[in-house]
């Protein structure tokens, strides 16, 4: 595989067509766990997991699914890693498990994992499609993340907060505390919170998107290098 797709995939992955800003895809648990940024970043983790092992599975048996059970044998694909998830993480952080609760196996409907599946990995080989997959829960989960920071430190007054639920007990002392105030801006960390917080990340991006687009316009539009102008007087029929 070249470098192009290579480069295209990140760029598209990470921004022109990230899943949470762009697709609008996986909104439930998107506003749903947000609160918190280890709430964020656990449920990140899964997301990615999952994306990047049903992508590579569904690229590997992609010759020999034929086209009318293909949808059902993903989903199975989907929840077979979905299920190997929870069992990760009760075994190893079982109290950020029962936080995320019913969000957990509510990945396998996520329309971002299924989407990937459908629209990608079964057109492509299995490098290209693992990578996507990965590239595809990194745009996300940096999404996630981004808001859960956001809300828990308008929210709380302090960021990363609990992270021992994640890390292990050496990450209780991670806490930062910005405000001595509680819960300065409490809509932050309650439902409307999310909407509102999500909805400025959006404006933000359609801004740069904007932006970027009005330089490049205005740089392709600048006489080039050596070029002269010609004054034409008179009339010209």
């Amino acid at each position: 595989m070249s470098d192009t797709p290579l480069r295209q995939l990140t760029i598209n992955g990470l921004w022109k067509n990230n899943p949470a800003l762009v697709q609008l895809l996986g909104l439930c648990p998107l506003l749903a766990v947000t609160a918190s940024t280890v709430n964020a970043l656990g449920l990140a983790a899964a997301t990615l997991f999952v994306l990047v092992v049903s992508n590579t599975a569904v690229s590997l048996i992609r010759a020999i699914v034929s086209e009318t059970i293909r949808l059902p044998v993903f989903v199975m694909i989907i929840a077979a890693a979905v299920t190997v998830t929870e069992l990760l993480m009760q075994a190893y952080s079982y109290e950020l498990y029962q936080i995320l609760g019913i969000f957990l196996p509510l990945i396998t409907t996520n329309c971002i994992i299924l989407g990937r599946a459908d629209a990608f990995a079964r057109k492509n080989a299995v490098v290209p499609a693992c990578y996507d997959g990965f590239i595809m829960g990194v745009g996300f989960g940096a999404v996630l993340v981004l808001l859960g920071a956001i809300r828990e430190f308008l929210g709380t007054g302090a960021l990363f907060a609990d992270m021992q639920l994640l890390f292990g007990p050496n990450a209780e002392h991670w806490r930062w505390e910005i405000f001595s105030v509680d819960y300065p801006f409490l809509v932050a960390i309650l439902p409307p919170g999310a909407f509102l917080v999500t909805g400025c990340l959006i404006a933000l991006k359609n801004y740069i998107d904007a932006s970027l687009q009005r330089r490049s316009r205005v740089d392709s539009m600048e006489p080039m290098a050596g070029s002269k102008r010609v004054r034409v007087t008179g009339t010209v029929s």
